[in-house]
Formats: C-alpha cells, structure tokens, sequence
C-alpha cells in the first residue's frame, strides 16, 4: 500500500498569554499565567509584527521560553508578538467533549499513596462529589471537611452491607463496622418455665425454661442466653423463681456467666429465707458488661431437706435486654 502520511498526532490546541515586548530576546511563555511547555518549536504558530515566524530559523524554545532570532539583533518594545499558538502537542488530549468521556476510559486505580480520583476544592469550597438521580434533575453531595480542620484520614467501609436497623462505627482508626443503635436495644428475650420443675435438696440445679415469649436475635436455647456475634456491649438481665407452698431456710438463684473458653463466675446471686408453707418469689438481676460468646444461665438451690417444685410460668421467668 502507498505511503499517505504519519498517523496524526493527538493534539492541546492552546493560545498562549499575551506577551509584551522589551530590549530582550526571550520571553516566559504562559498560559493564564501558569508556565507553559511545548513539544517543541515545530508544534508552535507564532506571529512577530504580523509575520508569521519560521520554527528554529526565526525563534526557538526552551523549556518554557521563548528566544526570537530577529534579522536586527534585538527586540524592542516598539515590535508586538501578536499571537503565539500551540499545536498537537504528541498525548495532550485537551478539553473532552461532553458525554464522549466513556466508562472504560474512567477506569482510575489507587495505589498504597495515592487516590485514584481526586476531587479538588476551589480555594473557597472543599471538594465536593455530586451523585445525581437518573434524571440527573437533582443529586447529593459528599464534601471534604474546610481547610482549617486539617483533615486528613481514611475511612474503610466493612465487608457487607450490614442488617436492619445498624449504623456504622469506627474503630477510632478509620476502619467501619456495623453496629446496633442504642435505641434499638437487642437482643432482648423472655423465656419461662412451662411446668413446675423438680428441685433436689441441698444441689445447684439450672433451670429449664421451656416457653420463649419472644426472642429477637435467636439468642437464647438451651435454657442459656449466648451473646451473638456484633452484639457486645452493656446488658440488663433479671431472673425470678417462686416456691410452690415450701419453706426452706436457704432459696437461692445464681445468675452465672460463662465466657467462649473460660471458667463459670457468678454475676448476681439473689436469696432469701422463708421458714412456712407459703408461695414466694425471689429474684436476681444485673447490669454486665458482655462480651460474643459469652453464655448466660440461672442456677437455683435450696435446702428444704426434700425434692421440691418451681411455680411455673411468670413466677419463674429469665428475661433481657442490649443496653449499649
């Protein structure tokens, strides 16, 4: 195939800053008043006195500068550069039309430095991103903290989009996480006895709670309330057993706590002693700090001399909530 011509080069068509001339032979040049540098001196239209100026035999450039070679020696400032233009400077694009910018040409990679889109402020207002509706009529913007703050930070968002009702948190490091409002305050149960259990004198026994009044999270089976996984925090908790019609000289209920690998403690005891016959409740409650995994039951004991049995239903019920 013949030969027709060099592929064009990708072209800035750019015209310089007005330049007024002096006693000297080079000049800045400048594109609103930032210095500018050409490819070269044969990618420059140039016009000294209303002739156009031949590349390299009437002017060259260096950098940012401009020398003219003038037949008389020196400039002056009685000679006027009319115009000084700059063309298809090889990779500058220029200005993009607009809707010609694709997404495949918007494909910005970060690196471990460096942002892969920045959005600058304007010396007056931060730096703002807009995301519009699909009518593009209306949108919202995210903005950058005012320079006075000297905000500099990261914020990390979590792997997953979280569950109702959760907002985002920071590790005081910039790294998100899901967690559950105040105001929400679950998990919550309530759980009770469903017979009258059989008691043996004189042993810590843990009570069977066979009727679940509600339980949000699915916390709580097997007669235990397990902290499930994003819910630590401060917990209220309240436990209450009733005789049916015995005494005892010691009634006792042990709210104990067993952490994910480590040894049982009791967080509240409550107790008291009733020496007739008589129907009775007794009650523990507390205000704990707990951690996931971390399992709750209640014990009762009692030294009557005989098996005895629990009042069911509300007079024997295990009951909770998420404080903070």
């Amino acid at each position: 195939m013949a030969y027709i011509g060099k592929s064009p080069a990708v072209g800035n068509f750019v015209k310089l800053d007005a330049i007024s001339t002096s006693s000297t032979n080079t000049y800045n040049l400048t594109v609103d008043s930032v210095a500018f540098v050409p490819e070269s001196a044969n990618h420059m239209l140039v016009s000294l006195n209303g002739v156009i100026q031949a590349p390299l035999s009437s002017f060259s450039v260096s950098g940012s500068t401009i020398t003219f070679i003038p037949a008389s020696g020196t400039l002056s400032s009685s000679d006027s550069i009319d115009f000084i233009m700059v063309y298809g400077n090889v990779l500058d694009i220029g200005t993009p039309s607009d809707s010609t910018v694709t997404n495949a040409k918007t494909n910005f990679v970060s690196t471990s430095s460096n942002a892969g889109l920045q959005i600058k402020g304007d010396n007056t207002t931060a730096g703002t991103l807009q995301l519009n509706c699909e009518q593009n009529s209306h949108g919202i913007k995210l903005r950058s903290p005012p320079h006075s703050a000297s905000a500099s930070y990261t914020l990390t968002f979590p792997t997953t989009d979280g569950s109702a009702d959760e907002f985002l948190k920071t590790d005081g490091s910039g790294v998100l996480s899901w967690a559950t409002a105040g105001g929400t305050n679950t998990p919550a149960f309530n759980v009770k006895t469903s017979t009258g259990q059989s008691i043996a004198n004189g042993t810590s026994t843990e009570i069977v709670f066979g009727t679940e009044n509600f339980d949000t999270d699915n916390a709580f089976a097997s007669n235990t309330f397990t902290v499930p996984s994003g819910k630590a925090g401060k917990y209220f908790l309240f436990a209450q057993a009733g005789r049916q019609a015995w005494d005892s000289d010691r009634f006792m209920l042990q709210m104990q706590k067993t952490p994910s690998g480590g040894s049982t403690v009791d967080i509240g005891v409550g107790e008291s002693a009733i020496n007739v016959n008589k129907y009775h409740t007794t009650g523990v409650w507390a205000v704990v700090d707990l951690a996931v995994g971390d399992a709750i039951k209640i014990m009762i004991y009692h030294d009557s001399g005989a098996t005895r049995t629990l009042s069911s239903d509300e007079r024997t019920v295990f009951q909770g909530f998420k404080l903070l």
